[in-house]
């Protein structure tokens, strides 16, 4: 059996949708990650494929999770954060295979209406992500999410948080 510390990182990319007035999509998520249920609100995230770009990998799961296609390239953080998984859950997720996540972040704009957003049958018939949604100030994100992620949650808001007031019009 594989020690944890010798586990990889699995290669995901995040979605940072922001809408009109500056904030920014969360769903309530449903999975095995949760081990507090206090902190079940995160925005769009997943795996990357062999091979697969990290921009088109970024929209193909953020349509597959919110049926989105409506959008603008705002930003992408360069550098690839990582987090770790707790131990006590890294034997379920992702079937034991690794200890977290690295993860390639990009800021887009939403110029679609909320009314494309459809978390219930999301795009290409995959299994629903979210089972609710809303838009959540910048500044509200670090609080929502789990704690193991918040790190990763902490630098994407600080690289993108110039983004909210462009959009706001502030």
């Amino acid at each position: 059996m594989t020690r944890y510390d010798d586990l990889p990182y699995r290669t995901c990319v995040g979605m940072m949708l922001i809408n009109e007035r500056g904030l920014v999509f969360v769903g309530r998520r449903a999975g095995v990650e949760q081990v507090d249920d206090s902190y079940v609100w995160q925005m769009p995230q997943g795996g990357v494929d062999p091979g697969e770009d990290t921009w088109l990998a970024a929209k193909r799961e953020l349509y597959e999770e919110t049926s989105v296609r409506s959008i603008e390239k705002l930003a992408e953080i360069p550098d690839w954060l990582t987090y770790d998984i707790p131990r006590v859950v890294a034997g379920r997720a992702w079937k034991g295979r690794y200890r977290g996540q690295r993860q390639k972040w990009y800021a887009v704009r939403f110029i679609g209406e909320d009314n494309e957003i459809n978390i219930a049958n999301p795009g290409d018939g995959h299994k629903p992500e979210f089972t609710a949604w809303r838009w959540e100030p910048m500044q509200n994100l670090t609080g929502l999410i789990i704690p193991f992620k918040r790190p990763v949650y902490e630098r994407v808001v600080k690289e993108f948080a110039s983004l909210a007031g462009a959009q706001a019009g502030t």
